[in-house]
């Protein structure tokens, strides 16, 4: 049987506030503060081919794993579940190191904005790197897409979160910020480290080294202490404030 060739083309880009790989959320929602806009691209941005979407809470993106493309792929992966130390079938697992370099995530629709030529869906929960290029969107059916009974073997439940902890620094940059805005920054900022980011073998573990999650324009120095993360110091761009 012959299968033809078709080529995809993204149909949006991704705003998003994640502007590494290192500190991404390993799944959507984990992080529901995260705030991204959602950008279409010509010839789809025209509002005909959104209509009728804001009446749907959520949304499946299928997107490219863009920044990975280069390196390939392989059969075998080593999913953090387990430790990063044995391997799983590349399509047992959601690495982002697959064949043809697709991902599918949810994300919960805030807004849908029309000015002028462009066309906005404002949504948050998000895992997905800044610039990731969107080739498909699709409303989210309960009915259809939530399976409570489905069994999912390794990641049946939702990765335990550890304690964030912020230094007085780090509050003292924070507070700088519109009351609303501290409040919405430092709930993203706990979200996104209580997954613990840090490579596999290291979880769990007291750890001496500073790490550096880069979270929109939000420098935030931190750092694994016994059973709590500890957030150093915040580095923020002045025009933030």
């Amino acid at each position: 049987m012959s299968l033809a060739l078709h080529t995809i083309q993204p149909i949006a880009l991704c705003h998003s506030p994640y502007k590494q790989k290192f500190s991404i959320p390993r799944q959507a929602q984990l992080a529901p503060s995260a705030q991204a806009q959602i950008e279409l691209l010509r010839p789809y941005n025209d509002p005909a081919y959104i209509e009728g979407i804001e009446q749907f809470s959520h949304l499946w993106l299928t997107f490219i794993f863009h920044e990975n493309l280069a390196q390939g792929y392989k059969p075998s992966v080593r999913p953090p579940r387990l430790g990063g130390a044995q391997k799983m079938g590349v399509f047992a697992t959601r690495s982002t190191f697959r064949p043809n370099g697709l991902g599918q995530s949810v994300v919960k629709l805030e807004s849908v904005v029309h000015h002028q030529d462009a066309c906005m869906l404002h949504v948050s929960g998000l895992d997905l790197l800044d610039k990731t290029p969107i080739v498909d969107i699709k409303p989210y059916l309960p009915y259809a897409d939530s399976l409570p009974e489905a069994q999912a073997g390794i990641a049946q439940e939702a990765p335990k979160c550890i304690e964030v902890a912020f230094t007085e620094q780090a509050e003292f940059v924070l507070i700088q910020l519109e009351p609303l805005k501290n409040k919405k920054i430092k709930q993203w900022i706990t979200e996104v480290l209580s997954q613990d980011p840090r490579p596999a073998h290291r979880k769990h573990k007291i750890d001496h080294k500073i790490y550096f999650s880069y979270l929109d324009r939000f420098n935030i120095h931190w750092q694994a202490q016994e059973k709590v993360i500890q957030v150093l110091h915040i580095e923020i761009k002045s025009n933030e404030l």
